[in-house]
């Protein structure tokens, strides 16, 4: 039997969010209908952050009242607090995203409280989410090294990817926030995570390609076990409280890099990368993502033949 990987399509949320011009709402629905027919089962779809801090996401009560009545996958929203819990109940979601660092630095520029202060809150918020019926999937930013303090404890991510655990998440998913992770060390946190009492079936990865080594890192974290993998489409993305960060794994490379290796993923490439022309177009630029560029390449080339 054919072993699964799932890829968590974040591209209509953590790839937008770093876009300056505001994306028209009708696009952003229609870039997640496409997804769903894609096959994908997990879509990030917004964040329930204050409007003033993510301009681009101040839309997300409409952006889920125009996906009501959509099935085939399970939609996804940020949420930073109680209040943006309250919104995502509100909105008549089945999924929510904790976020929080490893890094002080990052944690007190991203979130503006301590560690100490972040899991304390997030226990209130994992704690009402579970009651309230909804699936808890909890990012932790800068496992791999932080922008302003480099590297960062492993001993201190493991401790903290337990604790949201224990809080009732079910899924930890490690952020290589500005893509400083190399394969080896991805091996080496994998296997303390695991050593600390975290499942490998509770992991998932988070990569930027900032430094071209998002599918390496990908491929090591596979070789480690771990089955469940953010991407975003095209290579959209990045982090406005970390300097430097480039996109996220880009969803037509991990695809076609699983397909190549035996994997199923249940997603449709060709039907992925039609959502990933659709989306440059809609922003009106070229996108990073290599599979995506070879597609329309290869596209481009066939029509010229037959013209």
């Amino acid at each position: 039997m054919t072993e699964h990987v799932r890829v968590v399509e974040v591209g209509p949320r953590d790839g937008l969010q770093n876009e300056r011009e505001i994306v028209p709402t009708d696009a952003k629905v229609e870039l997640i209908r496409r997804l769903v027919a894609a096959g994908y089962e997990d879509i990030e779809v917004t964040s329930f952050v204050r409007p003033r801090w993510i301009p681009q996401l101040a839309d997300a009560s409409d952006v889920l009242s125009a996906l009501r009545g959509v099935q085939g996958a399970t939609f996804w929203a940020l949420v930073p607090n109680e209040r943006g819990l309250e919104r995502a109940l509100d909105a008549g979601l089945s999924g929510v995203a904790t976020f929080m660092s490893a890094s002080e630095t990052h944690n007190l520029k991203n979130v503006n409280r301590t560690i100490r202060e972040s899991l304390g809150a997030l226990r209130e918020v994992i704690g009402t989410a579970v009651a309230e019926g909804l699936r808890v999937r909890a990012y932790v930013s800068t496992v791999f090294g932080c922008p302003y303090e480099g590297a960062v404890s492993v001993e201190r991510a493991v401790e903290i990817a337990a604790a949201l655990r224990e809080m009732g998440a079910e899924q930890i998913s490690l952020g290589d926030t500005t893509g400083m992770a190399n394969p080896r060390q991805v091996g080496e946190v994998i296997a303390a995570m695991h050593a600390g009492g975290l499942p490998l079936s509770s992991l998932a990865m988070h990569m930027h390609d900032t430094q071209g080594a998002a599918l390496a890192n990908v491929l090591a974290g596979l070789q480690a076990g771990v089955r469940t993998f953010d991407a975003s489409i095209a290579g959209l993305g990045g982090c406005p409280y970390a300097p430097g960060a480039s996109g996220n794994a880009a969803s037509e490379d991990l695809v076609n890099m699983l397909n190549n290796m035996g994997y199923q993923t249940g997603i449709d490439l060709d039907r992925l990368c039609s959502a990933g022309e659709f989306i440059a177009e809609a922003l009106g630029r070229e996108l990073p993502g290599r599979y995506h560029k070879y597609w329309l390449g290869a596209r481009a080339r066939r029509e010229a033949r037959t013209a």
